[in-house]
């Protein structure tokens, strides 16, 4: 079993890219349930509802073993039961701000985490993701705007 977001890449040549090192957490837990957030937050960029569902579940899993992790681990398992790609992206917001506190909280040992947000995601409402790369990726959009939002915050 791995542990997602722990890769060391410090020693990786970047081709056409500025290359991107993964953030490393003091506490493993939490490293690792992050990992399942960004397989998430992959899968709903793809508009992968299974990929999605299941992602959800492993995070729900992980953060079993994250302190104050309540409120996120309970949207996890919305995410999980939804049954849209809507659905799905309508929780996304709710898990990312959970996430984006035990992230802020969590004290990253190495690396930089990226708050992003789209004003047109939820009906317009606005909506926040994290990311390991400043490049937008748009979670809520999907491949129909894949670049809209920006860079809110860095976490380090």
């Amino acid at each position: 079993m791995g542990v997602y977001a722990q890769h060391d890449h410090d020693n990786m040549a970047g081709h056409g890219e500025e290359m991107q090192m993964s953030p490393k957490f003091k506490d493993k837990d939490l490293g690792a349930a992050y990992g399942h957030y960004l397989e998430v937050k992959d899968a709903l960029v793809a508009s992968d509802e299974e990929k999605a569902i299941d992602h959800s579940v492993m995070l729900k899993k992980a953060l079993a073993n994250v302190e104050n992790a309540d409120a996120a681990r309970e949207t996890a398992s919305k995410m999980a039961g939804a049954t849209s790609l809507e659905d799905q992206r309508g929780n996304f917001n709710a898990l990312s701000n959970e996430m984006a506190k035990l992230v802020k909280n969590g004290k990253l040992a190495k690396g930089e985490i990226y708050l992003e947000y789209c004003p047109m995601a939820n009906s317009n409402n606005g909506g926040y993701w994290l990311s390991n790369e400043k490049a937008i990726k748009n979670p809520y959009m999907g491949q129909k705007m894949l670049k809209c939002g920006s860079v809110k915050e860095t976490i380090n």
